[in-house]
């Protein structure tokens, strides 16, 4: 295998860059862990492009203690978790602290719930965003592509080269062929039945608030064009044709319903949902960055 562990886990255990805190608003009780979802990374072309635009420093400036992880960026929910649950458990041994929040974008959402099912006495609460729980009607469609599949995977799995490429933070196998599979309809009720933890039991309901002493949570969006002068907004236009009702340009917007809902119609699309591409976003929508901090002082207020 090509991943190189040892510096997966130095890059993984590194805080964002340090900045003087001017408040306490967001300061958690536990470190706060985000994961990426699919084609994610750290950064891009040495610090050019953030995945978690302007998010960590956000929270950071607000009293969190953050660590932005690195999985592969196209692998099957299990993989992902297995390399997530390292990184996590090295955090915790570096921090010293009792507990992580974990908060997951897309497919991110599966690893965070792998690692609240593997190490629970040690996670205080999963946040998934904009996560396909109940998997996404896109990965469906390039399951469905029969004999063109082949040439899906391969053009998916050299976008992901590309992005591992400039993104220096270790070196992982990919598979696109295991990473559509874990996020169609059918994979992800597989997952589910290995970790139904805060998963809805109806089409479009809330889920178990506590499951094994931590707490679920989630959040979506429902928009898909919301910005001209962002390049990504004409794919996640197109995407979105794929799936029925409302949804993000990726994931519907009953998917991304995990433990409390706390709100499935943000006037986001998938990748506004981290502030990715430079912050570009619907003018009159919520700043995804103040989502994230009044979250986090939902979890300090909880004792988080």
């Amino acid at each position: 295998m090509r991943k190189l562990l040892i510096s997966a886990l130095v890059a993984a255990t590194a805080t964002v860059s340090t900045v003087a805190t001017a408040g306490t608003y967001s300061q958690t009780k536990y470190p706060i862990v985000l994961a990426h979802g699919m084609f994610g990374f750290k950064s891009l072309l040495g610090g050019a492009i953030d995945y978690w635009y302007q998010i960590p420093s956000d929270l950071q400036s607000n009293g969190a203690k953050v660590y932005v992880t690195q999985v592969a960026a196209l692998e099957s929910s299990d993989v992902r978790g297995e390399q997530l649950l390292t990184q996590v458990k090295n955090i915790l041994a570096i921090t010293g602290a009792a507990k992580v929040n974990l908060m997951g974008h897309s497919h991110g959402g599966h690893s965070i719930r792998y690692v609240a099912d593997a190490i629970p006495s040690r996670v205080a609460s999963v946040t998934a965003i904009g996560s396909p729980v109940k998997g996404s009607s896109v990965a469906d469609l390039v399951q469905s592509t029969g004999p063109l599949s082949p040439v899906a995977y391969g053009a998916l799995n050299a976008l992901a080269g590309i992005i591992e490429m400039f993104n220096g933070a270790g070196s992982f196998d990919q598979s696109a062929k295991n990473s559509i599979a874990s996020l169609s309809t059918s994979g992800s009720a597989a997952f589910t039945s290995r970790h139904p933890a805060g998963v809805p039991t109806t089409s479009c309901g809330s889920g178990a608030a506590t499951v094994n002493g931590i707490k679920y949570y989630s959040w979506g969006g429902t928009s898909r064009l919301t910005n001209v002068l962002d390049p990504t907004d004409a794919l996640l236009g197109l995407t979105g044709l794929f799936i029925p009702g409302a949804n993000d340009g990726l994931v519907s917007q009953c998917s991304s319903h995990l433990g409390v809902v706390l709100r499935d119609n943000y006037s986001m699309n998938h990748l506004d949902e981290v502030n990715l591409m430079f912050g570009l976003r619907n003018i009159f929508s919520t700043d995804p960055k103040s989502v994230y901090r009044e979250h986090a002082n939902r979890l300090k207020l909880a004792g988080m």
